[in-house]
């Protein structure tokens, strides 16, 4: 097994290990995101969650362990699970296809961070800190001076970069915003030598999508949301 395939079985662990290594904090042998940049946590050993876990309640309310099939130890009188969330990845292991791109794509920076953060909340709360925009390149689509869509770079190792925060406001959906911003930013990815991903809900209908622009299901990739009892 080479080391991209390793990597996309334990993707957070891996990703604050090598590409992000500057937002890890690691404890009890459990790796976690700086929770200012993004509270994704990944771990090896279960025996070592629950402890772990506790210490990083301490630094943020609410949190989230990734893992392909192991379940996270923990402790009741300290975190709750608020849920589990079934998730799958995708990868794109041939080429992109083709995808009209008709609207213009803007490359978001520091001074549209409010605005990245409002649209990604009103959509899908919870995943997403202004400083995550610190985790890779932002894209956008602006609709009369309105940012109506975006999508980004997230989880980062050596040799994959996550597509993430695909959001499209309510308002300007089944326009095909989503399809092309994330063929953009998967282009983007590609310039960089990178394998590209992504990870979404099961069952969600955005997987035909990707499907369409060449992505494949790999494996099922699970969120284990906590928040501080």
């Amino acid at each position: 097994m080479d080391n991209f395939e390793q990597t996309l079985k334990n993707p957070v662990w891996h990703a604050l290990n090598e590409a992000h290594k500057k937002f890890v904090i690691t404890l009890n042998g459990v790796r976690f995101y700086n929770p200012k940049i993004c509270s994704f946590g990944a771990f090896e050993d279960p025996e070592k969650t629950s402890k772990a876990l506790n210490e990083y309640a301490k630094l943020t309310n609410y949190f989230f362990l990734v893992s392909e099939n192991t379940d996270p130890k923990f402790d009741e009188d300290f975190v709750v699970l608020e849920r589990k969330i079934e998730g799958v990845q995708m990868v794109l292991k041939g080429a992109l296809e083709d995808c009209n791109i008709t609207e213009e794509i803007v490359p978001l920076t520091e001074k549209h961070v409010d605005k990245i953060y409002d649209l990604i909340w009103l959509v899908m709360p919870g995943y997403y800190k202004k400083r995550s925009f610190d985790m890779g390149s932002y894209f956008g689509i602006f609709i009369d001076n309105k940012l109506v869509a975006v999508t980004g770079q997230r989880i980062q190792t050596n040799s994959f970069i996550e597509v993430s925060g695909v959001v499209t406001h309510p308002d300007y959906t089944r326009r095909g915003l989503a399809k092309q911003l994330v063929a953009y930013t998967t282009k983007e990815i590609l310039k960089t030598r990178k394998k590209a991903i992504l990870h979404t809900t099961k069952g969600n209908g955005a997987i035909k999508l990707y499907e369409k622009l060449g992505y494949t299901l790999t494996r099922e990739m699970n969120w284990w949301y906590f928040h501080k009892k």
